[in-house]
């Protein structure tokens, strides 16, 4: 368990924000990982950063609370992941759509552990349900961003972004179980075609 010298000399409030971020980090480790879900418990977690459990609920009331954290965790990164990538692709509807396709995908799957939090558990996990539903949310507003703001009428882009989003959760569960392949451009390839294909893009 920790070592009472570990803390010595930095203030409480930084102490806790270390602490806290370190059971965060933990329980990512555990609950992505490819173990039960059962594992992830007040022990386990602590076990993993070497804290004594008064550490624990120092921070969270229970370990529903700390996966919470997990995945608010995990969506914000993804989230300025597919942010930056859109905004650095330019001004072409086409390229920021690619980008945000390509941003969520790949960053999904490069670590496997927030796919199956974003993707896999936050579809049955009671816990994650509501979550999930935010991070769609989120994605549904980057897509309906994409609109063109002249248009008089704006149900058909939500309409749109409605369908884009329901699509990408799905897509992203496809292809983080190997569904679609490994080639991660030919698929991003094949959405963008399907979402706008080149003989009506208009940018």
């Amino acid at each position: 368990m920790s070592s009472p010298t570990r803390w010595a000399g930095v203030p409480l409030a930084d102490r806790r924000a270390e602490r806290r971020a370190s059971l965060i980090s933990a329980a990512f480790d555990i609950f992505g990982g490819t173990g039960p879900e059962a594992e992830l418990s007040v022990r386990s977690v602590c076990r993993h950063c070497g804290f004594n459990t008064r550490y624990f609920y120092e921070s969270f009331t229970d370990t529903d609370e700390l996966l919470g954290a997990v995945y608010d965790a995990t969506a914000a990164e993804l989230a300025e992941v597919v942010a930056d990538a859109m905004a650095a692709a330019g001004p072409s509807v086409r390229a920021r759509t690619r980008a945000g396709i390509r941003a969520v995908l790949g960053h999904a799957s490069q670590d496997p552990r927030r796919g199956r939090i974003l993707f896999t558990e936050g579809r049955s996990n009671p816990v994650l349900v509501e979550r999930r539903a935010a991070t769609q949310d989120m994605l549904f507003q980057l897509a309906f961003a994409e609109s063109d703001p002249r248009e008089p009428d704006p149900l058909p882009a939500k309409v749109r972004a409605a369908m884009f989003t329901g699509a990408m959760a799905e897509l992203a569960q496809q292809y983080l179980a190997g569904n679609l392949g490994d080639d991660l451009d030919r698929v991003v390839d094949e959405v963008v075609e399907t979402l706008l294909p080149s003989r009506r893009a208009s940018a």
